[in-house]
């Protein structure tokens, strides 16, 4: 071993041996507790469980109640990110447990933090941690043989466990930002002995909220309607500025801001070995899910991550049952499918989702036992080996739904405390089976063709994860030779599962209830990036070398800067998940600003060509773009929808000359509200006949049409129970079809589809004359959640086109 070798080795050793010899953390005198069924204001709030232990505080240490002036749960109380950070401040400020942080700026320019909470002589040696979590995460780190078992075991015995608590990613789940300053208050004061072993045991990473700009916009409206018949609706506008509820589909794609820094600045400093994400979940099912998840299991899951998730998630669901909460499932409702939520899964930590009732926003509701409805999985009215015990129904309030989420956190910091060496040899061994070499018939490695697509984007998601890759010169095997700058993936690497989960195709189980009806899962069933971005990839199951060349001809993907800047996106007052990430895709991939939101009332008035060459209506339902919120349900000013008088305007429009872009859904809407002479065959089918729950299908593309210019001849669409389109034959003069399904042979390339012969020769994407205009009908979504950049340049085309 060189010499410099030795010093640092026997560094590290000396670290962690002060680390052992650290004396524990001097015990300070308890104090009053403050009754989490009583308001800081004395009135009494609904019954409550408390802990079994009635747990001891400090005084120096300010309670949630005494900086907000309400204790989080308070029946319709909720704080502001400002309030939360001044809470936390002073938090950090008065305890010696806690380091608060900045990691960056959100999407609107709020601090995006993070709290770092552990016994006082962790936090002074944080770095000797994070040193000893990334060593066992690549064994390759750590030598050889039996000399890089005994360097683990010491590894081991000297670590803590790394819990990371993320709050509130969906801002109308309140209950989740309010409960972590309960949980942090409680870790930063308690002396319980409970608490100190989770204090000695482990270091906790908690994130008060992953959308800091939602915390904001939910209780501005809350406030806003506070006593009015709006009071617990969910606000007229997406809670995150592009991606809604769909900021907790990124965790693969990483497109958001906030996505970016949890996944750069913790997860990939830290490798946590548990993620406990909490939500809440409708209101008249269960009142508690935690794992494990339902069948189906993605199949590039370690198999000790299920181990891990289903010990945890069972032994949290005894430990609140024990205490006396109810209506607690498990193996219900939520998969384990898709990285899309699950970053953790393929980077060595179990994620326990906890998903709690919900009541309306911090208003209280009441359901009767006989409201209650059944989830995939369970009978909210009937106890079963995965659900119990009942809830007899009653008044459900923020209180409870805070109590729930408090108590499974310490139930799950108890288990990471109590068995930390587990954890950490859990964690070493998922390192070890992703490292270990690959024999010839195995997966030796994932070639990324470089044809000319840009294939930037892709690796800068592999290289973000963490995934090591290669660009390869002179690349050979046997059977076939390869182009210069193939990227080699190896599979041999800590996080090649997380590649090849983002590489390969997806083949989601056919599953069927008694009835033969499918079980939906529960988001999407593909997550293909190669196929959606259009970058082939090839599997090679055999050793191989090859020449790295330098530098790669990598760029990054700005489209055309020539493209009309009178574009009109429409933007109901109902929010629409697709308005968000279109909005989103302009931001992103253009160098200046292309398109203006147009509002109902906008589109109502009339005379839309005199300022917009085209407009484009996202993917939402026909009746929802009609007709917007019904009356009485949300301020007469946001209800209506497009209304006749915007469906004219609209055809006015196109008849002067103008290009409207239908997408998805919205397809259907175009349909009728202009009696096009084409058919969704889809209209009327069983799910048994026809169900395409988030797949990849295969497209032919007419490559002679202006849209398609630069296209190849096969394409993809992202089809999510999307319409499909017949055009009638006495039309075909003003009807051109840019996109259609193969003739002869099943569309399915990733995921699941039911039905697919029905899509035989149908076409996918029609362009209609109408005046002196044109229509195009997107039967996908060609900009899907930021991840399609191969079907791109159809929509990008169709812009262009409408100047001409």
């Amino acid at each position: 071993m060189p010499i410099r070798t030795r010093f640092a080795a026997l560094a590290l050793c000396l670290a962690l041996l002060t680390v052992s010899l650290v004396p524990a953390q001097t015990r300070r005198p308890p104090a009053r507790r403050l009754n989490p069924a009583t308001s800081a204001q004395g009135r009494k709030q609904p019954l409550a469980l408390d802990p079994p232990d009635t747990p001891s505080f400090t005084t120096a240490v300010p309670t949630p109640a005494e900086v907000l002036g309400f204790t989080p749960g308070d029946d319709r109380k909720l704080a502001s990110w400002a309030q939360m950070l001044d809470y936390f401040r002073k938090l950090d400020a008065a305890s010696e447990r806690v380091q608060f942080e900045e990691l960056g700026k959100t999407t609107l320019g709020r601090p995006f933090v993070l709290a770092t909470i552990s016994a006082p002589e962790n936090l002074a040696r944080l770095e000797v941690y994070k040193d000893i979590q990334r060593r066992l995460a690549d064994p390759r780190t750590l030598g050889r043989g039996a000399r890089a078992e005994v360097t683990a075991e010491g590894l081991i015995s000297n670590g803590k466990t790394i819990v990371l608590i993320t709050c509130g990613i969906h801002s109308t789940e309140v209950g989740s930002n309010l409960a972590s300053m309960l949980i942090a208050h409680r870790l930063a004061s308690s002396d319980e002995p409970e608490i100190q072993s989770i204090l000695q045991n482990c270091i906790v990473l908690l994130v008060p909220s992953l959308n800091p700009d939602g915390v904001d916009i939910v209780k501005d409206w809350y406030d806003k309607t506070l006593g009015t018949p709006y009071e617990g609706t969910s606000p007229p506008e997406l809670y995150h500025k592009y991606t809604g509820h769909d900021n907790n589909r990124d965790w693969y794609a990483f497109t958001q801001v906030e996505t970016q820094l949890t996944v750069d600045k913790i997860h990939n400093v830290w490798h946590p070995q548990i993620v406990h994400d909490i939500h809440q979940q409708g209101e008249a099912g269960s009142r508690l899910f935690l794992p494990p998840y339902m069948k189906p299991v993605e199949p590039n899951v370690p198999p000790q991550i299920v181990a891990g998730y289903t010990e945890l998630g069972n032994y949290m669901a005894a430990d609140l049952r024990a205490k006396g909460f109810k209506g607690i499932t498990t193996d219900s409702t939520y998969d384990a499918w898709t990285p899309a939520r699950a970053y953790s899964h393929y980077h060595g930590g179990v994620r326990i989702l906890q998903e709690t009732a919900s009541a309306h926003l911090a208003t209280p509701i009441t359901l009767k036992f006989s409201e209650l409805r059944s989830r995939e999985g369970y009978d909210p009215q009937h106890e079963s080996a995965n659900f119990g015990p009942l809830w007899p129904g009653g008044a459900w309030h923020l209180r409870d739904i805070t109590n729930y989420m408090q108590t499974a956190a310490f139930a799950l910091l108890r288990h990471a405390a109590d068995h930390r060496t587990e954890w950490l040899q859990r964690f070493y061994a998922i390192g070890k089976d992703a490292v270990r070499p690959r024999k010839p018939g195995e997966l030796f490695a994932l070639l990324i063709l470089h044809t000319g697509f840009p294939t930037s984007p892709l690796l800068q998601i592999l290289r973000r994860a963490c995934v090591e890759y290669h660009f390869a010169k002179r690349l050979n095997t046997k059977e076939l030779s390869y182009p210069d700058w193939t990227v080699v993936v190896p599979m041999a690497q800590p996080y090649g599962g997380f590649a090849k989960a983002l590489l390969e195709e997806q083949h989601y189980p056919d599953l069927r209830d008694s009835s033969g009806q499918p079980i939906p899962p529960y988001d999407v069933t593909a997550h293909t990036l190669s196929l959606l971005m259009g970058v082939p990839v090839q599997a090679v199951r055999k050793p191989f070398t090859f020449r790295a060349p330098s530098p790669s001809p990598n760029a990054d993907y700005i489209y055309d800067s020539e493209q009309p800047a009178r574009v009109g996106l429409y933007k109901s007052n109902v929010p629409s998940l697709d308005e968000g990430w279109t909005r989103w895709m302009f931001d992103h991939y253009y160098r200046r600003p292309i398109y203006s939101s147009l509002g109902d009332n906008e589109a109502r008035a009339g005379n839309l060509r005199a300022k917009y060459d085209a407009i484009i209506i996202p993917d939402q339902a026909p009746r929802t773009i009609l007709n917007g919120y019904r009356a009485g349900t949300m301020p007469p000013e946001l209800t209506g929808g497009l209304g006749a008088a915007g469906v004219q305007a609209l055809r006015e429009f196109v008849e002067a000359g103008g290009t409207l872009v239908a997408l998805n859904d919205a397809s259907d809407f175009a349909i009728e509200a202009f009696k096009l002479p084409v058919r969704d065959i889809t209209e009327g089918l069983k799910q048994t006949e026809y169900y395409a729950p988030g797949s990849i299908l295969r497209t032919e593309i007419d490559t002679t049409h202006p849209i398609a210019a630069g296209m190849p001849r096969e394409s993809v669409a992202w089809v999510e129970n999307s319409p499909v389109f017949e055009v009638d034959a006495r039309d075909m003069t003003r009807v051109h079809i840019i996109a259609r399904y193969p003739i002869d042979h099943d569309p399915l390339l990733s995921g699941w589809l039911l039905g697919g012969r029905k899509l035989w020769g149908k076409a996918a994407l029609v362009e209609v004359e109408l005046g002196k205009g044109r229509i195009y009908l997107f039967g996908f979504r060609p900009q899907y959640r930021g991840q399609s950049l191969a079907t791109y340049p159809l929509l990008f085309n169709a812009l262009k086109r409408a100047t001409h």
